[in-house]
């Protein structure tokens, strides 16, 4: 009676293990929302730990983005392996289960099965009902990962297009304060809402792309200055500083690109478990201060852009909207490792990684 309960529980465990690995696996590849999978958040915060070890190592920027870039492409590449080595050991317990077979019997008919290697043969009907169901899951994993990336690399192709696009017109790091010298000088500030209207956009598509395929938020851009959440915090500075500060006809599109903006980078945030206050008063701290927005105001003041006379109200409307996008800003471009760049990365906290394995609100 003692074994026959051993075997049932075996067999239990093994078809958990299964249905855990098949459920993290749609999650993380078919579920078109923010459905965060224990399984593959342990897998990434697995490698990250393994690659600081590496980038402690590095001296400069540029060394550790080279070894950052493929912290997200591996960490996907060990996610088929790690997912195929649990429904091995599910199917596993399966086979011990059902027939009288020692656990090294039991564990080569279900690699054989799993890896559809055929070197050992199934004779009876339980055996060859688990082993076609073994084969059929590990195809239909590693499949899933073949038709992720596609999508995967398109969304990214996307992301970068933007990004590329702004330093064109941001400078390189990106800031607000060179993208109104610039549009000052080419007589273009008129056209500003046309940038407003692009970056809504693509915020839009941010906060999906990146809670739906959430490795996304750690491929890194194709050059080491640019960086998605870098370019996102100076297209919010912009918006926010042509709201409070720049004496230019109200645009309300301008409004809604940092609304768009801050809901982005706050439902990241959700996803990756980072600590930020979903409601802050206007009043509440920024990481940017008074002494550094009065700068910013003399540098575009001397290059001709137009400003409202009252300061103190410009800074008090800059605070207002800023306070909404600060810290996620700040948490992101910490998680990231983003290349300096003013106002975001460059007063970031120093933090490598998630602080929990909190699965979203």
């Amino acid at each position: 009676m003692l074994e026959i309960a051993e075997r049932i529980v075996a067999f239990a465990a093994g078809i958990a293990i299964v249905i855990g690995i098949i459920l993290s696996a749609v999650r993380t590849f078919v579920l078109p929302r923010s459905s965060p999978a224990i399984l593959t958040r342990l897998i990434f915060l697995t490698m990250r730990d393994l690659f600081s070890i590496f980038e402690k190592r590095a001296t400069t920027y540029e060394q550790r983005d080279r070894i950052l870039a493929l912290y997200a492409p591996l960490s996907l590449l060990m996610m088929p392996p790690v997912w195929l080595i649990f429904v091995l050991t599910g199917f596993m317990a399966m086979f011990w289960a059902v027939g009288s077979r020692s656990w090294y019997e039991a564990m080569r008919i279900s690699g054989s099965s799993l890896l559809t290697l055929g070197f050992v043969p199934l004779d009876r009907l339980t055996d060859v009902l688990l082993g076609y169901s073994e084969a059929t899951v590990g195809l239909i994993l590693v499949a899933l990962l073949i038709a992720y990336l596609p999508s995967m690399y398109s969304a990214f192709q996307k992301r970068e297009t933007a990004v590329t696009m702004l330093e064109v017109r941001a400078g390189t790091p990106p800031s607000a304060i060179e993208l109104f010298q610039r549009f000052q000088r080419l007589r273009r500030m008129e056209k500003l809402g046309e940038l407003w209207i692009s970056w809504e956009i693509w915020f839009a598509e941010l906060e999906e792309s990146h809670t739906s395929l959430p490795a996304l938020a750690f491929f890194r851009s194709p050059k080491p200055s640019r960086s998605w959440i870098t370019a996102a915090g100076t297209v919010l500075d912009a918006a926010a500083l042509a709201s409070s500060a720049l004496d230019i006809p109200r645009d309300v599109q301008a409004d809604l690109c940092i609304r768009a903006g801050y809901l982005a980078l706050q439902r990241i945030c959700d996803f990756f478990g980072l600590p930020y206050n979903p409601k802050p008063a206007p009043s509440d701290l920024i990481s940017v201060t008074r002494t550094e927005f009065d700068a910013a105001c003399e540098q575009l003041a001397g290059a001709g852009v137009p400003l409202k006379p009252d300061r103190d109200q410009a800074w008090r409307d800059f605070a207002g909207w800023r306070v909404n996008y600060d810290t996620p800003l700040l948490l992101l471009a910490a998680i990231i490792t983003a290349p300096p760049a003013l106002w975001s990365s460059d007063r970031a906290p120093k933090r490598r990684r998630p602080p929990t394995l909190k699965l979203g609100k």
